[in-house]
């Protein structure tokens, strides 16, 4: 993502008796030299701490009227507008071919800004009470603190990678429920998803070359045999099932190479693949997820834009699960492809068992982190209104359901989370992402609830 800074400031000129200057700390050359230091030293350093993908152009100033009418053309995705002193004009010829423009302004950071004082009456409001502005929002204007642009620029960046992005669909697209039959024309239309169709049919020649090749069999078993023979994996499964995940794995990441594309979901995953992988598709997906890959089962599109953009924000793979229903200030969590590495980084204890509908294949049980917090993401069937909260892991618990699960604790109150739940799946990650996500989805037109903040 390609973000240009815009200095905006004008240099007054004292006259006599009369109002010369307005509001702010730009006044001389040497001032404005200084402040454009200031900015690119505070840009490199977003540039150490923020995502990769995110790339600052240099620095350009606007001080006249063409001048602004110029400085945010170019070959940009974001215009990062330091906004000093100028006529409101000159921020509305910068902002009006620039959807995404982040409005930064000056109290304690530097030179106080003369938009510090006006943004709101003059430039949002046009100075009457009503909504004025098409391009920027409250959202989009920040004071003084480099977090809080770091936060929005990387919720820009996990729209720009969600947008458009290539999934490969076992089986087809689809969605779950009745709500949900609209999900894959919804994913093309808000998210310009690419779904891309893969068969069955296709699939099982894949499988049946892979079985017959003696050089891929052998390199499933020895992964298989490395995977089993790391600290905390448990096996409780057959070993068989385990060496053909890994099969499909190799057959699936074979798939997204020819594609060009590394994001992949599988329909109808709870019996259609059994005969051709002679396993079930949960050990592959989590394997998927764990080497950076976006791996999801059921192809419910309902809820796997969520996890692009999760996934995106936070650089972190995502958990795909069936909630059940908020009680007590804990609600379970589950479902057999939950990755290991939910941190990033390390990987998790894992106990394969059989996938539990069918009783075969294999499925992981992570034993994820307790007490970590955990961001929750419930999207609708419509793709209107999702909703999150955050909570943190309390156990993981062995019922006789989805393999993988987690109870999580909250704060928002059964009641209100009760009430507030929409589509069906559920997507989450490690670590608080809210305030990105809702961000995010203002630039999607998705509506917004944050539990934790209402």
């Amino acid at each position: 993502m390609r973000v240009q800074p815009v200095l905006v400031y004008q240099i007054y000129k004292r006259r006599p008796q009369t109002s010369w200057r307005p509001w702010g700390g730009l006044f001389t050359e040497t001032e404005v030299a200084e402040e454009k230091a200031r900015i690119q030293d505070e840009l490199a350093a977003l540039d150490c701490a923020g995502p990769c993908g995110i790339e600052f152009l240099p620095l350009r100033t606007a001080s006249t009227a063409e001048e602004a009418k110029t400085r945010g053309q170019g070959d940009h995705d974001v215009l990062l507008l330091y906004a000093a002193t100028g006529p409101a004009t000159w921020l509305e010829s910068l902002t009006a071919t620039n959807p995404w423009t982040i409005l930064f302004v000056r109290h304690r950071s530097g030179p106080v800004y003369e938009w510090y004082e006006i943004v709101s009456p003059r430039f949002l409001r046009k100075t009457v009470d009503e909504w004025g502005e098409n391009n920027i929002s409250t959202a989009d204007v920040v004071v003084d603190r480099s977090d809080e642009l770091l936060l929005r620029l990387r919720a820009l960046a996990g729209v720009k990678q969600t947008m458009g992005r290539k999934v490969v669909c076992i089986g087809g697209a689809s969605g779950w429920g009745r709500g949900g039959r609209e999900s894959p024309r919804l994913a093309r239309e808000i998210w310009n998803m690419d779904l891309v169709d893969f068969t069955y049919d296709d699939l099982r020649t894949r499988m049946i070359a892979a079985k017959s090749s003696d050089a891929l069999m052998r390199t499933a078993r020895l992964r298989a045999a490395d995977y089993l023979g790391e600290k905390n994996v448990k096996l409780e499964c057959s070993r068989d099932a385990v060496e053909n995940a890994f099969l499909l794995t190799d057959v699936f990441r074979a798939i997204l190479r020819e594609q060009r594309a590394d994001a992949i979901t599988v329909n109808n995953c709870m019996s259609t693949i059994m005969p051709i992988g002679e396993t079930t598709a949960c050990l592959t997906l989590s394997l998927l997820n764990d080497e950076g890959a976006l791996a999801f089962c059921e192809s419910d599109f309902a809820v796997i834009p969520s996890g692009i953009l999760l996934n995106a924000i936070s650089n972190m793979p995502v958990f795909l699960n069936d909630p059940t229903y908020p009680h007590d200030g804990l609600i379970t969590l589950a479902h057999c492809t939950a990755p290991r590495r939910m941190d990033g980084q390390s990987a998790e204890p894992v106990r394969l068992l059989t996938h539990f509908e069918s009783d075969y294949g294999a499925a992981p049980k992570v034993e994820m982190q307790l007490g970590h917090k955990v961001t929750n993401l419930i999207p609708d069937f419509s793709a209107r209104r999702w909703v999150g909260f955050t909570g943190q892991i309390a156990a993981n618990p062995f019922l006789p359901i989805c393999r993988s699960q987690i109870d999580v604790g909250y704060n928002c109150g059964d009641e209100r989370l009760a009430e507030e739940m929409r589509g069906f799946h559920w997507m989450t990650a490690y670590g608080d992402w809210n305030r990105e996500v809702g961000y995010a989805l203002r630039k999607a037109g998705i509506t917004w609830l944050d539990l934790d903040r209402t």
